[in-house]
């Protein structure tokens, strides 16, 4: 049994790049660009009006001049309109390219408009106000979005703005997600009173979505010639297969024997902490990972986002960030083992981050997860943890 600590340092050697592609910007969101997205023009391309109003000359307001008679309007995408006398004035929507002519304007709430005549209800000005200008915000040629950078809707916009409707992003490994046991029913089916439905293949399935990961979903019986099978397939046509049960201390446990048997190298086998002991990991010589989780749910769920999602978001280039969380009360623990607490996380009215104990019952309680929204990580070297101290937490929710 190795500490968290070494657990997490063996995976990290084993991240890895599973290279590029080329995917549609509508299919994009999720991944991580492997190249930027430059400008194909200055942001914006025009000096871009940016409230609804009048533009005049700024020189005619400092002559004194409070009417203006209003030569026309322009609408966003129209050529512009330009004046030839001081008196005049465009009247001119939001996203209005600016005439030439005019360098200042006046919202609608600032004067009045009565005809074609504007009269100013305000004796102070800024030239050259309410006026986003061309290149103000990148110039043409420039990095709008860097390589490494997570696509999300700010992404796709600028990808639509500057017209790149194919992106290259980094490719995702191939996963298969495989549980095991004999107790285990579909979820179609009526569990008989010593049977439950399977689960922690559809939860881990989930947890990949976000990242674009599409797994492929299979369950095994607890039978060695099967189980042996189907992980010989799955090493010729997946890059990392994640598995649920069978690698405890049981009869039925045959997982860690059929590794050794495929040539799937053990990197380490049972993590100093609760829950998710006898936690299983290794390798193919063909570059295949196995991560072989503990059945119970909890334990699962605990592995995949305290193991496998930081390996994943570094093997794609994801920056990751540390969360600090303050207890709100006293908790003890007494077994020599790092231990993951459900908590339930969130800002107070300080702005401080807090994590209150949800207290459970064990690791296969799956229905406390609904209740919290974070694991808080507790040393080994310690019993007792004092309200206010802070450690590090996990979450698989939205905390902020």
């Amino acid at each position: 049994m190795i500490p968290v600590h070494e657990a997490e340092e063996i995976i990290a050697q084993s991240v890895k790049n599973y290279g590029i592609e080329t995917v549609h910007f509508e299919q994009a969101s999720g991944r991580v660009l492997a190249e930027g997205i430059c400008c194909d023009r200055d942001f914006p391309p025009f000096n871009r009006v940016s409230m609804d109003g009048i533009a005049i000359r700024y020189e005619a307001f400092e002559a004194g001049l409070r009417k203006f008679t209003v030569k026309g309007t322009q609408p966003a995408g129209d050529a512009p309109i330009e004046i030839t006398d001081n008196s005049e004035c465009v009247e001119i929507m939001t996203g209005a390219a600016l005439p030439g002519s005019v360098d200042t304007v006046i919202r609608y709430e600032d004067l009045i408009i009565d005809g074609s005549n504007a009269t100013l209800l305000i004796n102070t000005l800024k030239k050259g106000q309410s006026i986003h200008y061309k290149g103000q915000d990148k110039k043409q040629g420039s990095i709008a979005v860097p390589a490494g950078t997570l696509i999300g809707p700010a992404v796709i916009s600028v990808a639509a703005t500057v017209g790149q409707t194919q992106l290259l992003v980094k490719k995702l490994p191939r996963v298969a997600i495989l549980s095991t046991g004999d107790e285990l029913v579909d979820i179609h089916e009526i569990p008989s009173a010593y049977e439950i439905r399977r689960s922690n293949g559809y939860t881990i399935k989930q947890v990949l979505k976000p990242y674009g990961i599409d797994a492929t979903l299979t369950h095994l019986p607890d039978k060695p010639e099967v189980i042996e099978s189907q992980i010989t397939n799955c090493l010729a046509n997946f890059d990392i297969l994640l598995l649920s049960g069978g690698v405890s201390m049981g009869k039925y446990d045959h997982l860690p024997a059929i590794f050794e048997k495929l040539g799937i190298k053990q990197r380490f086998h049972k993590v100093q902490q609760r829950p998710g002991k006898p936690f299983w990991f290794g390798g193919h010589e063909n570059g295949t990972l196995v991560f072989a989780f503990p059945g119970n749910p909890v334990s699962a769920f605990l592995c995949m986002h305290r193991y496998f999602i930081p390996w994943l978001e570094a093997s794609l280039g994801i920056k990751s960030h540390k969360l600090y969380a303050s207890l709100t009360e006293d908790i003890t623990f007494a077994p020599p083992l790092q231990y993951f607490m459900q908590v339930r996380a969130e800002v107070n009215e300080q702005g401080k981050l807090i994590a209150t104990p949800v207290h459970g019952n064990g690791s296969g309680d799956l229905a406390n997860l609904i209740e919290t929204n974070s694991f808080m990580e507790l040393p080994a070297e310690r019993n007792h943890f004092l309200k206010g101290e802070v450690f590090r937490v996990w979450p698989f929710k939205n905390i902020l």
